[in-house]
């Protein structure tokens, strides 16, 4: 994943937005949002979405591009 990747939201469990202590993602499953930063650490990425605000867990989206 990288910044300007188009992706779509899967889904995220609480434990998934948890880890690493992510932000809640106010996305709609199967909906495309566009991925404005990626915040690599040892065990989780983070990724930032255009027009939200908030770190999510980078493993509730999957890029479509």
């Amino acid at each position: 994943m990288k910044s300007g990747d188009n992706v779509i939201f899967l889904g995220c469990s609480k434990e998934q937005q948890r880890w690493g202590n992510n932000d809640w993602p106010p996305c709609i499953v199967d909906h495309v949002y566009t991925i404005t930063d990626v915040e690599v650490h040892s065990q989780h990425t983070k990724v930032s979405l255009k027009g939200m605000v908030g770190k999510f867990n980078s493993v509730c989206f999957k890029v479509i591009d």
